[in-house]
């Protein structure tokens, strides 16, 4: 194992599964869509992103996550559920839980959605005719390391991730430890865990989606987290729900769209 591996590792410590879960199709995501569709400037919601609910297919998607969860051995459930503060990730983990007793949920709020400050709301066409400077300084910068104004970077998303992480390796040796949240934040638990590098991260990002209420599994392996899974939607099959996921190397009203 390489120095860096070590260090990603936690040192020796790890739970005994970790599983991020993306939330389960929210409205934001179908407006997106629709807003893509019709070349909008802006998406057309109601609310602000933190309190988005999920749409009727994503209670579907989180109701087949919980079937899955539910028919799991009792050994193989949950011990501890960290959850991202946002609705939308709130509203998965309550309905794919609702079968198991005595499960309690925590909100962290280092687990939510990377903020786009200025951008929020907007789709990459609204972004690049509003500023586009901006539009050019992203593409020289490149996907990782821009910041929208007033919002974060992915690095940024990461530098929460790592605390997280911390919080994890410290406090729950020997768990299995469930957190329901956003694709950014599951994609810097991969840059921090696997210690990717930039070129990695983004191919993984572009070529794989990472569908609503996908599952994404490390196993404590000698004080390591190793990558069992990535975006498994398994569940979602088996149950004959739709799998819905944003279009490969998009931001929920990013530059990209």
């Amino acid at each position: 194992m390489s120095s860096s591996e070590s260090i990603a590792a936690g040192r020796g410590t790890a739970p005994s599964e970790l599983v991020l879960v993306r939330h389960a199709q929210s409205v934001g995501n179908v407006a997106d869509e629709a807003a893509r569709r019709q070349r909008l400037s802006r998406l057309e919601l109601t609310t602000r992103d933190a309190d988005t609910p999920l749409s009727d297919v994503g209670e579907e998607q989180a109701a087949a996550l919980g079937a899955y969860v539910t028919g799991l051995d009792a050994d193989r459930h949950p011990d501890i559920v960290l959850t991202s503060p946002y609705a939308r990730a709130e509203m998965t983990a309550e309905i794919a839980l609702a079968g198991l007793d005595a499960v309690t949920v925590q909100r962290d709020e280092r687990l939510r959605e990377r903020d786009l400050g200025a951008f929020d709301g907007m789709t990459g066409l609204g972004i690049r005719e509003a500023f586009p400077d901006e539009a050019k300084r992203r593409s020289t910068m490149g996907k990782l390391y821009y910041r929208p104004p007033g919002g974060e970077s992915w690095t940024d998303v990461a530098l929460r991730i790592r605390s997280v992480l911390s919080d994890i390796r410290q406090d729950y040796v020997g768990k299995r430890v469930w957190v329901f949240t956003h694709q950014a934040v599951i994609m810097s638990f991969r840059l921090v865990i696997e210690g990717l590098d930039e070129t990695k991260l983004l191919e993984i990002d572009r070529e794989i989606p990472l569908a609503n209420c996908s599952l994404t599994t490390y196993r404590g392996q000698g004080g390591t987290l190793q990558l069992a899974e990535f975006a498994a939607t398994d569940h979602l099959q088996a149950r004959e729900v739709s799998e819905t996921h944003e279009r490969p190397h998009t931001d929920r009203g990013g530059i990209d769209a």
